[in-house]
């Protein structure tokens, strides 16, 4: 169980570390991504767990910034621009991650993810995301 935990660890970190770069070369800043994220959920910033803490003068700041920029529209949801840019973003961050996988062939790609789906089943079944 150690060994999976330690590896399951590594390879989020991984994709993390992908993510950020996804995220600094598309010009999203930290506050910025997670109103991009609540927004791409269908959530309003002011509800979303990582933001909703903010004061609001300071998330509306950001939200304005985000507009400006054409990232989300005049009613306050994700423009084109914006949900492109979410859409990007995920890309690349796909891309990046995918490299730790790269030494597995497609029998053991596929080994993995029968193995895992029972874990990930029960995780989600608890409200686990």
């Amino acid at each position: 169980m150690a060994r999976l935990w330690h590896a399951a660890t590594l390879l989020r970190e991984h994709r993390g570390d992908g993510h950020i770069a996804a995220l600094v070369a598309a010009g999203i800043g930290e506050t910025e991504a997670h109103v991009l994220h609540a927004l791409s959920e269908g959530l309003p910033p002011e509800k979303f767990g990582r933001v909703h803490h903010l004061p609001a003068d300071r998330l509306a700041a950001v939200v304005d910034g985000m507009r400006v920029r054409g990232l989300i529209d005049g009613s306050g949801l994700l423009s084109d621009a914006g949900r492109e840019t979410k859409e990007r973003i995920e890309s690349i961050t796909d891309d990046l991650a995918a490299a730790a996988y790269s030494s597995l062939g497609p029998s053991e790609r596929d080994q993995l993810i029968a193995d895992l789906e029972p874990i990930s089943a029960a995780l989600n079944a608890v409200g686990s995301r």
